[in-house]
C-alpha cells in the first residue's frame, strides 16, 4: 500500500498520521512527547511499523510541530511546514468552505481565518496559557478529576460561576475561591470554561472576523464543556473533526503527497534507519554579540545536523564537512 506520513511533535504531543493514495487515515497514533521528542518519534514509529510496516511502501513524510526541523532531521522529511500552513491544510480538506479555525493544542492556541481555500489571517497566544491542553491538565489533577470526565462534568451546570480567565495564575486561584465558598464542581468547571473561551477570544481571537463555518480542532476539542463554551458565546456551530486532536499531522501528510506527486524520491530514512542512536546537544557561539545557541544533533556519534546560528557559520561550516566528505 502507498502510504504517506504526517508527523506533528509538539511540547505535549507527538502525533503521527498515515495517510492512504486516497487522502483516507488509515492508522494515527497520539502519544505524550514526556520532553523527549527524539524517543517520542522513535516510539511513535517502531508502533507504526509493527502495525503496518509489512503492508506500507512509504511514498512521502512531513513534518510540523515546534520540533518539526528536528523531526525532519531524525525521519528524512520531504515536506517542512508551520502549524499554521499545516492545520489550515488539514482543516480545508475535511470542510472545503471554512472559514475560521480555533486550534486549541497543549501549549500553545491559534486562529487561523480562511477565505476562498487560503489563510488570510492568524494569531497565536503569545504571554498566557490559560486555556491550553496543559492548563486544563493541571486543573483536572488538582480537582481529582480525569481530564476525560472535566468537559462532560461541564455540561451538568445549572448555574455557572464566573471566572477570572485572563490569567492561568488567577483563574486557578478564582477556582480555589469558588471551591471554598461551597459552590458545586460542576459550576466551577463550566465557569472557568466560559472564562477560557472569553480569554481565547479576546486575547488570540481579538479584531478577527470569525465567521462560520468555524471548525474547532487541538486536543481540547475533546472537551465538550469547551466545545459548548464556544457555541454559546459565538452563537454558531461548532464543527469538531474526526481527527480533531492530531489536524496537524493530517495536513503535513497532505501537504506530503501534494509535493511527491510532482515525481520527487522521498528522503524517508525508512523505519528501521530511524531507530538509530540520536542525541543534541548545545553550546553559545561567542563570536559575536549575538551569543547563539547553536543545537547539533548527532547520528551514532556522527554530526548530521546543526541550527541556531544567525550567520549560517556553524550551518554552512557543517555543509562544507559533508560535501567534503
Amino acid at each position: 500500500m502507498k502510504a504517506y506520513l504526517g508527523i506533528d511533535v509538539g511540547s505535549v504531543s507527538t502525533n503521527i498520521i498515515v495517510l492512504n493514495d486516497q487522502c483516507s487515515v488509515i492508522n494515527k497514533l497520539y502519544i505524550r512527547t514526556q520532553g523527549q521528542p527524539i524517543k517520542a518519534i522513535q516510539k511513535g514509529l517502531k508502533q507504526i511499523w509493527e502495525e503496518l510496516g509489512n503492508d506500507l511502501t512509504v511514498m512521502g513524510v512531513g513534518a510540523t510541530g515546534s520540533a518539526r526541523y528536528l523531526t525532519s532531521i531524525i525521519v528524512g522529511a520531504d515536506v517542512v511546514k508551520n502549524e499554521i500552513t499545516a492545520h489550515a491544510v488539514a482543516a480545508a480538506a475535511i470542510v472545503p468552505n471554512v472559514k475560521t479555525i480555533l486550534e486549541i493544542g497543549g501549549q500553545d492556541s491559534k486562529i487561523i481565518i480562511m477565505r476562498n481555500g487560503i489563510v488570510a489571517d492568524f494569531a497565536m497566544n503569545t504571554v498566557c496559557a490559560a486555556g491550553t491542553g496543559s492548563f486544563l491538565d493541571q486543573q483536572s489533577s488538582r480537582l481529582g478529576l480525569p481530564i476525560e470526565e472535566f468537559g462532560q462534568l461541564a455540561l451538568k451546570s445549572k448555574n455557572p460561576v464566573r471566572i477570572a480567565g485572563r490569567c492561568s495564575v488567577f483563574a486557578e486561584s478564582d477556582m480555589i475561591h469558588k471551591q471554598q465558598m461551597g459552590h458545586p464542581i460542576e459550576d466551577i468547571i463550566r465557569g472557568l470554561c466560559e472564562a477560557l473561551v472569553r480569554n481565547y477570544l479576546n486575547n488570540v481571537g481579538k479584531g478577527k472576523s470569525i465567521d462560520s463555518p468555524i471548525v474547532f480542532q487541538g486536543g481540547v476539542a475533546a472537551n465538550q464543556g469547551m466545545v459548548e463554551a464556544f457555541k454559546r458565546v459565538l452563537g454558531n456551530d461548532i464543527i469538531v473533526p474526526d481527527y480533531f486532536e492530531v489536524m496537524g499531522a493530517v495536513g503535513s501528510a497532505i501537504l506530503a503527497k501534494e509535493a511527491m506527486q510532482k515525481g520527487r524520491q522521498t528522503s524517508f530514512k525508512g523505519f528501521e534507519g530511524v531507530m538509530v542512536d540520536f542525541n543534541a546537544n548545545s553550546f553559545e557561539c561567542t563570536n559575536c554579540a549575538n551569543c547563539c545557541e547553536i543545537i547539533q544533533i548527532y547520528e551514532n556519534n556522527r554530526i548530521i545536523a546543526r541550527w541556531g546560528d544567525r550567520c549560517g557559520k556553524w550551518e554552512n561550516s557543517l555543509f562544507n564537512e559533508v560535501r567534503t566528505g
